[in-house]
Parts: structure tokens; C-alpha cells; sequence
């Protein structure tokens, strides 16, 4: 059994919910994107598209899903890759590391997709 303090808690059934529901959510949006690209649509028409508020609103949720989907995934590859018992002390300490780094890496790219749908 894994035991870390960067689990937040969570338990693996909370993250096999988490990812299948943030997986549904991101095959709703592309199947929509994938509609609307193949309807044909140009500049006006996609600007038009995400004026409305329902766009940007399934857009963050498609956003937010993609975030949870890719951290429980990150989590679950580092818990079983990085462990103490493979690479001693140096695989938690690289662990944490790795997980800071994408813990940033997740964050800076959510706000900056915050700001790109409702910045203006």
C-alpha cells in the first residue's frame, strides 16, 4: 500500500471516479469542438461561438476536467515509479519534486486559461 502525504486524503475510488468523470466531460466538449470544425467555421464564426456564456462556461468545465484528469494521472504514475522501496530516500525526495513541479506547471496553465475565456 502506498502511503503519502501528497494524497491529499483521496482514496483510489475517489480517482477512478474522478478520472472517468473528467474523462466523460472532455469527450462531451472535443465531440462538440469536432462538430462545429467539421460544420465549418471560420474566424467570426468561432469568435461568435465563444462570446456566448454557455461556451466559455462548458469550456472551463472541459478546462477543469482536463486538469483534475492529468493530476490524478500524474499522481498515480509518480506513486508507482517513484517510490522509496525502488530507489530508496532519492525516489520520494524526486517524487515530491516531480509533483511540485507539475503541481505549478497545472496551476500556471489554469490561470492562464481562465484568462484566455474570460479576459476579455
Amino acid at each position: 500500500m502506498v502511503t503519502s502525504v501528497t494524497n491529499l486524503g483521496r482514496s483510489g475510488l475517489f480517482d477512478w471516479v474522478v478520472q472517468r468523470v473528467s474523462a466523460l466531460v472532455l469527450l462531451a466538449y472535443f465531440a462538440y469542438i469536432g462538430c462545429v470544425l467539421l460544420g465549418g467555421v471560420d474566424y467570426t464564426g468561432w469568435r461568435e461561438l465563444y462570446a456566448q456564456t454557455w461556451m466559455r462556461v462548458f469550456s472551463l468545465g472541459a478546462l477543469l476536467s482536463l486538469v483534475l484528469h492529468a493530476w490524478v494521472g500524474i499522481w498515480s504514475v509518480l506513486t508507482d515509479y517513484l517510490t522509496e522501496r525502488m530507489m530508496g530516500t532519492t525516489g520520494t525526495v524526486l517524487r515530491l519534486l516531480a509533483q511540485l513541479l507539475c503541481g505549478i506547471v497545472i496551476f500556471v496553465y489554469t490561470v492562464w486559461g481562465i484568462q484566455i475565456l474570460w479576459g476579455y
